[in-house]
């Protein structure tokens, strides 16, 4: 906490002193214009009983302390609402915000600000932090009951609870408005998907869609299948058609044709029209697979090289292929016919020379199934074997897609 500070629940009601030292009225809020400067308070709102509000720049301001504002500059403007400010009493006050750094979804109960003296001497005063606890409901609490002062000292036993500004995402629905404000969620992009699908779940419909919307599409598409399916299809009905093929196109297929099977068959649709044809036409290859069945379970998405093929090959395809690697647990071997004849663990590449036979680090028998086994009996291969992945045949041993230790756990977690 810094020697010089107030609190937006100290800032609001305060006195405003002309340059007799005379009341002119009091703070009734305050406003940042993030495009110009992204913490500074621009503008203070200053207003009596009866009378249009007033604004005060922030270079128009002598000092400010506890006690009120004092100005250096009468010539004041009539508020007119601004579009590209963000208000601290309007937009922010009992508002929900995202907590980067904690990775969740407050409340602002109050706000810290920084009084900063300038070099020619005048003060402002800068966003500092976020308040969402305890102490910050006991200020609101005695609020214009017990003046600021007494309310410091008794608040001093309760242990504060604060977020840094510049680590707080402010939700905001309008697109325009959003752009306006250079509102970025540059900070949520670099969350893990699984925390900022917890976030997700938090929020209201309202606000899920606009952040989905706001964000990147892969980081989208990476949290949103961490998230529960029906929060998953609210979601993807909210966007509009080509944002939501977007997303789509970069979530894995399987994963992609579980979540269109969820939507009512018209919007579901409409997205898949909006996607591009190599990606729609695996979907709907797999939206055919009853979804009950290794077909319905399958990603048609894997690495297979012919059974005559070397290490050195396999490292190759890999290399052409980096989109899969993070989800690889096998490389698949098949004959002229395309069919499975060897899975190699991708481990064991890492073990031999480059000129080496894939067929020599094959695994022996090759566990598989057919692509209309029903997925009771998939489990029971995954559980007895110890599978990380599971080939899926077709009726002439075909490959046509692999199931993954996480389609099992997402299917058993569903039931």
């Amino acid at each position: 906490m810094p020697e010089n500070y107030l609190y937006l629940t100290e800032l609001v009601g305060a006195k405003v002193y002309d340059l007799r030292n005379r009341v002119i009225g009091r703070v009734r809020d305050a406003g940042l214009v993030p495009l110009i400067h992204p913490s500074r308070v621009d503008r203070y709102l200053v207003g009596g009983r009866g009378w249009t509000w007033l604004t005060i720049r922030h270079d128009q301001v002598a000092k400010i302390d506890i006690d009120g504002l004092w100005l250096r500059d009468e010539k004041l403007g009539v508020y007119h609402d601004d579009e590209y400010m963000l208000r601290l009493v309007r937009d922010l006050l009992d508002q929900q915000i995202i907590d980067a750094l904690g990775r969740k979804v407050v409340r602002v109960t109050d706000i810290t600000l920084e009084i900063v003296t300038e070099s020619d001497g005048h003060q402002e005063l800068h966003v500092l932090e976020v308040d969402i606890g305890l102490r910050s409901i006991f200020r609101r609490l005695f609020q214009g009951i017990l003046p600021p002062r007494w309310i410091r000292k008794l608040q001093r036993p309760i242990p504060p609870h604060s977020i840094p500004w510049q680590f707080c995402d402010i939700l905001e629905p309008d697109p325009q408005r959003r752009l306006r404000l250079n509102i970025s969620y540059e900070l949520l992009e670099k969350m893990h998907p699984a925390d900022l699908a917890d976030i997700f779940e938090e929020l209201s419909p309202e606000d899920r869609g606009a952040l989905v919307q706001a964000i990147d599409s892969h980081v989208a598409a990476e949290a949103l299948s961490e998230v529960e399916p029906d929060i998953q299809a609210s979601i993807l009905e909210s966007l509009d058609p080509h944002k939501a093929a977007e997303i789509l196109e970069e979530m894995a297929p399987d994963a992609a044709a579980d979540l269109i099977a969820e939507l009512e068959p018209e919007t579901g649709e409409e997205i898949l029209e909006e996607m591009d044809q190599e990606p729609r036409a695996e979907v709907e290859e797999l939206l055919d697979y009853p979804p009950d069945t290794a077909g319905g379970l399958m990603n048609p998405e894997f690495v297979a090289l012919h059974e005559n093929a070397t290490v050195s090959d396999a490292l190759a395809a890999l290399r052409a292929r980096p989109d899969l690697v993070d989800n690889l647990h096998a490389l698949y071997l098949i004959d002229q016919q395309e069919r499975l004849v060897g899975v190699v663990p991708l481990a064991r590449l890492f073990l031999a020379e480059g000129s080496t036979p894939l067929r020599q680090l094959a695994v022996r028998p090759v566990v598989k199934v057919n692509v209309r086994e029903k997925r009771d009996w998939i489990v029971e291969l995954f559980d007895k074997y110890n599978l990380f992945a599971l080939p899926v045949v077709d009726q002439e041993d075909k490959l046509v897609g692999v199931i993954t230790a996480d389609d099992i756990i997402a299917l058993l977690r569903s039931r």
